[in-house]
């Protein structure tokens, strides 16, 4: 019920613009990935699907979700939402030496890791990483801003 909301949530046609970006080939419709998935740290912008995808290859892992945390010198940095297999364990320590081996830069490396059983979904099944920000916001509120 807001029009200034609902001009920028919805295209002049009526579509519902949710931040996929997508490529149409042949009539058929890719999803390249996220419009803005990306973690701003200290004017450096990091793709967290990029370090999802590599977060993902490690043996422990059964899905990962990064999101931003708030940082009050460089804005922003990344937290890498776990969630394991089962039977798995694994530390910040741990990921970051594994993530250390692809050679990334230092700057992409998460710098939190949280653990988790399951993310909360969208109403549309999708990972809500603004819920999961919202999450560790409070966290960190809560821990006196500590990161780690």
């Amino acid at each position: 019920d807001s029009p200034a909301v609902n001009a920028t949530a919805f295209t002049a046609d009526g579509f519902y613009r949710m931040g996929d970006i997508v490529k149409r080939v042949d009539g058929n419709f890719y999803l390249m990935g996220r419009k803005k998935d990306l973690i701003n740290r200290g004017g450096e912008k990091i793709s967290a699907e990029e370090i999802e995808n590599l977060i993902l290859t490690h043996p422990a892992v059964q899905n990962v979700a990064c999101v931003p945390m708030p940082d009050p010198i460089l804005g922003e940095r990344m937290c890498a939402c776990v969630i394991l297999r089962r039977g798995s364990a694994l530390t910040l320590k741990e990921l970051v030496a594994f993530l250390a081996k692809e050679e990334i830069a230092k700057h992409k490396l998460p710098e939190r890791l949280e653990l988790m059983d399951d993310f909360p979904l969208s109403p549309l099944g999708k990972v809500s990483k603004k819920d999961l920000t919202a999450k560790i916001a409070l966290k960190l509120r809560q821990e006196g801003g500590r990161i780690d």
